[in-house]
């Protein structure tokens, strides 16, 4: 049995021709399929097994296999439905790399057994345009001659596509010329190719290389192409003869020139190459013995040099007349004639004589000064001994003629040795002979200094941080100073300008090297105390007169954190623990105490953050961080201790930060303390400070740039009239320590510094002082200072100020 199929790319199966044979009880199929190259892998070619008339069921059983061709398997048969589908890419130029047969064939045989029985198959592999043509070489290269007749014809190596029938060679294009194109030829074999026609006679002169491009296309559907390059050369022949740059050359040459000078340079141009282009020079029969005797020529490269001395009385004019030829096969040649005219010579040179030369010279010479006479002379007679002398125009002098053949040099414009120490001054004289003669000489003019220059800084304004807590000694910064000036007027004495601040001279704050401008400081400083100075540096140079200037110096100070906080509120005596007293009835959020500690470090390192440090119960308490505030989280029960310990740390923002602690105990009572918190004065009473003397030195020292204000808040609180003060009943809600430094008020002024600063005036008086808010009045606060003996049902006598704070 013996079938063939078509297998398109777009059809899954077609129609199937089959044919039977038998012979000797043995049945032998062979099965016909075509398929075209590059099919996907898994593509069905056809049902095998209902070609063969196999059952399908029975495949795998009767173990149903293809052959392996060259060790790889091109096709398989799915044992479960029986179709013959692709395994490996098919591709036809592999296949059947030959391309004289005009049909590509894959043969294998299906083995089955159970009985066993052998298929012959054969699928043919169609072939589709997936080959471009292809130039065995990318650049072809052609010498041809300029010489070569017009419809001269030149193989090119043709192009090869492996794909068959329509799909290889079709037909070649060229790249658009003006002399070439191309005539396709077909071979025995129907290959294609071309050969290159030259259609216009080629010029070297006008293009040398001619660069083609040639395409070949073949026939597939869509069609593919493949390109190479022709490079054609073309060839030389000899068909230019030389050229000089000029017919006719006219020569000045004066007398007594030189044996071997060079006269003239000819130059004869060939646009051929090679030994086309190589030119000889010689003299023609036109030229007589005597030029030929006098001048000399160069046969190779045109130069007419000087072979015997020439004397203008004996001859005052050469003719001759020069062949240029070329050494080509047939040499062509060109001549030109030359003229050349002997000159009388200036045979003298100028002379000069320097009468006088005064040097060095101060720089601050006046204008027209005389520095030097100068006398000329030449020998010659006519205009050629007529002499003229100069100087280079760019000097601050001026040659003045005194008389004849005589010349003064004097100063025309200001001299500065700064800018030019010294000058070269070279005196040019120049007689005007044909062509003229000359001499020079130079003399050297040296400056004198003298003291014009003041001292410059480079800057104007200089500022210069220093750290506080500074060793005294220290290098602050390097001031100099810079005088162009020489010797004694370029040396510098640096001082600093005397300036008082608060009776003290800058020479006992700071200190300066007098040679090199090192600025000291003489002191430690303290930010706390001083903050900045401004005073003057002078640099004086040691001229006669001296010369000076001077320079602004702004010190600034910087701050170090070195001062810690100071827990002012509640007071309590060194190291002593601060006892409170609040009622147990106190309601949630009620106001307990209140801390407050200040920093006299700068703003950066004086803010100030509270936390606990330790607290009996953390649940019952809370601490504001930003204003000190201790509040109760909730109402007290009967299992809350009757005793709380609270020790609060203040902290300030420096690095490293510095802080304080303060311990409050608070105990809690049964009934609540009188508080008044509609009173414009509250009366408290006050217990002499343990250790207020060592409290009040160190506080003040710490605010000491406060103490104006301090000293002026004191008298106004001592000159105002007293107002009698107005019981209120008392709040549940008020907590008042009876700690009598304890500053009762639940809002803290926006200036604490300012209060304490009260504070620490008042009780030096022994008084106590004490703020109150207003009600209804905003930032506004009744402050009211007490004597020590007034107690807690007393009514002050002394005046309450009212200070307004800004919102």
């Amino acid at each position: 049995m013996a079938g063939h199929r078509i297998v398109q790319p777009c059809k899954r199966y077609v129609s199937v021709f089959l044919l039977f044979s038998a012979a000797l009880n043995t049945v032998y199929a062979v099965t016909h399929y075509s398929v075209p190259e590059e099919m996907e892998e898994g593509s069905v070619i056809a049902n095998l097994a209902s070609d063969l008339g196999l059952n399908t069921n029975s495949l795998s059983k009767r173990k149903m296999r293809l052959d392996v061709i060259a060790n790889k398997k091109y096709l398989d048969v799915n044992k479960e439905t029986g179709e013959l589908y692709i395994v490996e890419r098919l591709d036809r130029e592999s296949l059947c790399p030959t391309k004289t047969a005009t049909s590509c064939f894959l043969k294998m045989d299906a083995t089955i057994e159970n009985p066993i029985r052998m298929f012959n198959i054969e699928l043919e592999i169609m072939d589709i345009n997936d080959n471009a043509p292809n130039f065995r070489r990318d650049t072809m290269d052609l010498d041809i001659s300029e010489s070569t007749p017009v419809g001269e014809r030149f193989s090119l190596n043709n192009a090869v596509d492996p794909d068959v029938g329509s799909n290889t060679v079709k037909t070649y294009h060229l790249s658009e010329s003006e002399h070439f194109n191309i005539e396709i030829q077909t071979g025995r074999d129907g290959a294609k190719f071309a050969d290159l026609i030259l259609k216009k006679a080629l010029d070297r002169e006008q293009q040398a290389v001619h660069n083609l491009i040639l395409t070949a296309v073949d026939g597939g559907v869509p069609a593919r192409s493949g390109t190479a390059n022709i490079i054609v050369r073309v060839l030389d022949t000899n068909d230019n003869a030389p050229k000089f740059n000029k017919d006719t050359y006219k020569i000045d040459i004066m007398e007594n020139s030189p044996i071997g000078s060079l006269v003239v340079k000819l130059n004869a141009t060939d646009f051929d190459e090679g030994t086309n282009s190589e030119i000889t020079y010689s003299y023609s029969l036109y030229t007589s013995e005597k030029t030929q005797g006098t001048f000399s020529l160069n046969a190779n490269n045109g130069e007419i040099t000087v072979k015997e001395m020439i004397n203008y009385e004996d001859f005052r004019i050469y003719d001759m007349e020069v062949i240029a030829t070329d050494k080509g096969a047939n040499s062509l040649s060109s001549q030109c004639k030359l003229t050349i005219l002997v000159t009388d010579m200036n045979d003298n040179h100028p002379e000069m004589s320097i009468k006088s030369f005064l040097s060095p010279i101060k720089e601050n010479v006046a204008i027209d000064t005389v520095i030097a006479v100068v006398s000329v002379s030449d020998k010659d007679s006519g205009e050629n001994g007529i002499v003229n002398i100069h100087i280079a125009n760019q000097l601050p002098f001026a040659l003045r003629e005194s008389s004849d053949n005589y010349f003064e040099l004097v100063v025309s414009q200001p001299l500065d040795r700064e800018k030019v120490p010294e000058y070269d001054i070279t005196f040019t004289v120049t007689d005007r002979g044909s062509p003229p003669l000359s001499d020079n000489e130079t003399m050297t003019l040296e400056l004198l200094d003298v003291n014009d220059n003041v001292p410059q800084f480079p800057q104007s304004f200089y500022t210069i941080p220093v750290m506080e807590n500074n060793a005294p000694g220290a290098l602050l910064s390097s001031l100099t100073a810079f005088d162009p000036d020489l010797h004694e007027n370029q040396y510098l004495v640096y001082f600093i300008i005397e300036k008082e601040i608060v009776n003290t001279s800058m020479s006992m704050l700071f200190s300066i090297n007098p040679e090199n401008g090192n600025l000291y400081a003489l002191k430690t400083f303290d930010y706390e105390i001083e903050k900045e100075f401004l005073f003057h540096i002078e640099a004086r140079d040691s001229g006669v007169p001296p010369l000076s200037s001077n320079v602004t110096v702004h010190i600034i100070i910087v701050d170090q954190n070195d001062n810690p906080p100071v827990i002012v509120s509640p007071w309590r005596a060194h190291g002593s623990v601060v006892e409170e007293k609040i009622p147990r009835s106190t309601d949630k959020g009620s106001l307990v105490s209140k801390v407050i500690a200040i920093d006299t470090d700068s703003v950066q390192n004086s803010r100030i953050t509270y936390q606990f440090l330790q607290v009996t119960d953390a649940t019952l308490f809370s601490l504001d961080q930003y204003n000190g505030e201790i509040r109760t989280m909730r109402m007290f029960s009967y299992r809350d201790p009757r005793h709380q310990r609270l020790v609060v740390i203040a902290k300030d923002n420096g690095n490293p930060a510095l802080s304080a602690t303060v311990t409050i105990k608070l105990s809690t009572v049964e009934t609540a303390v009188k508080a008044y918190s509609d009173m414009t004065e509250v009366p408290l009473e006050y217990d002499i400070f343990s250790d207020l003397n060592l409290y009040l030195v160190i506080g003040l020292g710490s605010v000491s740039f406060l103490l104006l204000i301090t000293i002026l808040v004191t008298c106004v609180l001592k000159c105002q009239k007293p107002m009698p003060s107005k019981a209120a009943p008392p709040s549940r809600n008020s907590v008042i320590s009876e700690r009598n430094s304890t500053i009762a008020d639940s809002t803290l002024v926006s200036n604490d510094a300012y209060w304490y600063s009260l504070f620490l005036a008042e009780t030096r008086k022994g008084k106590l002082v004490v703020r109150q808010p207003v009600p209804k009045a905003g930032s506004r606060y009744i402050v009211s200072s007490l004597p020590r003996s007034t107690g807690l049902t007393e009514t002050s006598d002394s005046a309450a100020s009212t200070l307004q704070y800004p919102k």
